[in-house]
C-alpha cells in the first residue's frame, strides 16, 4: 500500500488539484493520497475532482486553516485522470438543513436511524452543499462521539459547511464533552439562522 502526502498549503486553485492529479498519475500501487490545504475552496475542488473520477474521498478539518483531503486509490490510475482541473468559487448553496432527531420519519427507530444516516450522506453528495446544518433535540446525538454520520459531517465541515449543535440539548443528553464536529450554539443563533435562510430542509 502506498501512502502519499502532497502539501498544497498556501496554494490557490488550480494548484492543489494539479498537484493531486500529478500524484495520482504517479501512484504505482493501491493506497491513499492525502492532500494538505488551508482553505475550504481547495477542499471543495479536490473533493469534486475525486468524485468526478469515482475515487472514494473524505475530508477533515484539523485546525484553523488546516484541512486534509484523503483520496483512496484501489488500483494504479496510470495516465488517468487526464481532464483539466475546473475550479469553483464556492460549492455551498443558500439553504439550511435542520435536524431535530437522530432518526428520520415515524415508525421504526431502527429504520429511522438508517434513513437519517443515508440522508446526511446524500446531503454530503449534493452538487451544492448547505450553508449550515443545525442539530437540536435528538439531532444533537448525531454530532458526538459514536455517531455513524461523523465522517460525512466532518467532510462537509471541511468544505465550509457550518455545523452547529444546540448546547442546551447536548447538556440535556449529557453529551457536552463528546462533541466531535462543528461547534456549540444557542437558541438565539438557531432562530437567526432559520429566519435568514432562503430555504430550510428538514428531514
Amino acid at each position: 500500500m502506498a501512502d502519499i502526502v502532497v502539501n498544497a498549503v498556501g496554494e490557490q486553485c488550480p494548484i492543489p488539484v494539479v498537484k493531486a492529479t500529478r500524484a495520482l498519475r504517479e501512484m504505482t500501487e493501491a493506497g491513499t493520497l492525502t492532500v494538505l490545504v488551508d482553505n475550504e475552496i481547495a477542499v471543495q475542488n479536490l473533493t469534486r475532482m475525486a468524485s468526478g473520477h469515482q475515487l472514494p474521498c473524505r475530508a477533515e478539518k484539523r485546525g484553523e486553516k488546516e484541512f486534509a483531503v484523503m483520496v483512496t486509490v484501489a488500483a494504479p490510475v496510470g495516465d488517468a485522470p487526464k481532464t483539466e482541473p475546473v475550479c469553483i468559487v464556492d460549492q455551498r448553496g443558500d439553504f439550511l438543513v435542520a435536524v431535530d432527531s437522530d432518526a428520520m420519519g415515524r415508525g421504526s427507530d431502527e429504520l429511522g436511524k438508517t434513513l437519517m444516516k443515508g440522508f446526511l450522506f446524500a446531503v454530503s453528495q449534493l452538487e451544492r452543499l448547505p450553508a449550515t446544518i443545525l442539530f437540536y433535540n435528538g439531532g444533537a446525538k448525531l454530532t458526538v462521539e459514536g455517531s455513524d454520520s461523523l465522517e460525512d459531517l466532518k467532510s462537509m465541515e471541511a468544505q465550509g459547511v457550518e455545523i452547529l449543535t444546540c448546547g442546551t440539548c447536548l447538556n440535556f443528553y449529557g453529551l457536552t464533552e463528546k462533541l466531535c464536529v462543528g461547534s456549540v450554539t444557542n437558541m438565539y443563533t438557531i432562530v437567526e439562522k432559520l429566519a435568514g435562510a432562503a430555504r430550510v430542509i428538514k428531514p
